[in-house]
Protein backbone atom coordinates (compact mmCIF):
# COMPACT_ATOMS: atom_id res chain seq x y z
CA UNK A 1 0.00 0.00 0.00
CA UNK A 2 1.49 3.38 -0.99
CA UNK A 3 0.53 5.97 1.50
CA UNK A 4 1.62 9.36 1.18
CA UNK A 5 3.71 11.26 4.02
CA UNK A 6 2.62 14.44 5.27
CA UNK A 7 4.89 16.45 6.62
CA UNK A 8 5.28 18.12 9.99
CA UNK A 9 6.51 20.87 9.10
CA UNK A 10 5.63 23.27 5.97
CA UNK A 11 7.14 26.85 4.63
CA UNK A 12 5.19 29.15 3.54
CA UNK A 13 5.10 30.19 -0.09
CA UNK A 14 4.80 33.79 -1.99
CA UNK A 15 1.02 35.41 -1.77
CA UNK A 16 -0.07 31.87 0.37
CA UNK A 17 -2.80 31.76 3.24
CA UNK A 18 -3.27 30.13 5.84
CA UNK A 19 -6.70 28.85 4.50
CA UNK A 20 -4.56 27.51 1.73
CA UNK A 21 -2.43 25.70 3.45
CA UNK A 22 -4.78 24.25 5.65
CA UNK A 23 -6.45 22.91 2.85
CA UNK A 24 -3.49 21.69 1.00
CA UNK A 25 -3.13 19.50 3.83
CA UNK A 26 -6.59 19.02 5.13
CA UNK A 27 -6.52 19.99 8.53
CA UNK A 28 -8.46 23.01 10.30
CA UNK A 29 -6.86 26.20 9.34
CA UNK A 30 -7.49 26.84 13.51
CA UNK A 31 -5.64 24.30 14.50
CA UNK A 32 -2.70 25.35 12.46
CA UNK A 33 -3.38 28.56 14.05
CA UNK A 34 -3.37 27.42 17.62
CA UNK A 35 -0.13 25.10 17.15
CA UNK A 36 1.98 28.25 16.22
CA UNK A 37 0.49 30.24 17.67
CA UNK A 38 -0.49 32.57 15.08
CA UNK A 39 -2.90 35.41 15.38
CA UNK A 40 -2.72 37.23 12.08
CA UNK A 41 -1.55 36.61 8.63
CA UNK A 42 1.24 34.21 7.44
CA UNK A 43 4.41 35.49 5.61
CA UNK A 44 6.22 34.01 2.69
CA UNK A 45 9.31 31.88 4.26
CA UNK A 46 7.97 31.47 7.78
CA UNK A 47 7.82 27.93 8.85
CA UNK A 48 4.37 26.19 10.23
CA UNK A 49 3.84 22.91 12.35
CA UNK A 50 1.13 20.70 10.49
CA UNK A 51 -0.89 19.13 13.28
CA UNK A 52 -1.56 15.70 11.69
CA UNK A 53 -4.59 15.18 9.45
CA UNK A 54 -8.60 14.07 11.69
CA UNK A 55 -8.82 12.15 8.29
CA UNK A 56 -6.37 9.26 8.42
CA UNK A 57 -3.64 8.90 5.41
CA UNK A 58 -3.39 9.71 2.77
CA UNK A 59 -2.98 7.10 0.16
CA UNK A 60 -2.54 7.16 -4.43
CA UNK A 61 -5.59 4.77 -5.95
CA UNK A 62 -3.91 2.28 -8.27
CA UNK A 63 -5.17 0.12 -10.62
CA UNK A 64 -6.94 -2.82 -8.98
CA UNK A 65 -7.43 -1.04 -6.12
CA UNK A 66 -11.81 -0.10 -4.68
CA UNK A 67 -13.53 1.43 -2.24
CA UNK A 68 -14.24 -1.32 0.06
CA UNK A 69 -10.97 -2.81 -0.02
CA UNK A 70 -9.69 0.45 1.10
CA UNK A 71 -12.10 2.05 3.30
CA UNK A 72 -14.64 -0.74 4.57
CA UNK A 73 -17.31 -0.35 2.06
CA UNK A 74 -18.25 2.74 -0.18
CA UNK A 75 -20.38 5.06 2.54
CA UNK A 76 -17.29 5.02 4.69
CA UNK A 77 -15.16 5.62 1.22
CA UNK A 78 -17.80 8.99 0.77
CA UNK A 79 -17.79 10.31 4.26
CA UNK A 80 -13.81 10.03 4.44
CA UNK A 81 -13.15 11.61 1.11
CA UNK A 82 -16.34 13.62 0.24
CA UNK A 83 -17.08 12.33 -2.99
CA UNK A 84 -17.88 9.17 -4.83
CA UNK A 85 -15.16 9.83 -7.56
CA UNK A 86 -12.23 6.93 -7.45
CA UNK A 87 -9.91 6.54 -10.10
CA UNK A 88 -5.81 5.09 -10.28
CA UNK A 89 -3.37 7.89 -9.29
CA UNK A 90 -6.55 9.83 -7.19
CA UNK A 91 -5.30 11.03 -3.81
CA UNK A 92 -7.99 9.58 -0.93
CA UNK A 93 -7.79 9.16 2.67
CA UNK A 94 -7.88 5.76 4.42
Amino acid sequence: MLKISIPRYYKVRKNQTLRAVAEAFSVPETRIAADNNLHGEIEEGQILILPKSDKGNLYVVRAGDTKELLCGSKEKYRQKNGTDAFYPGMKIWI
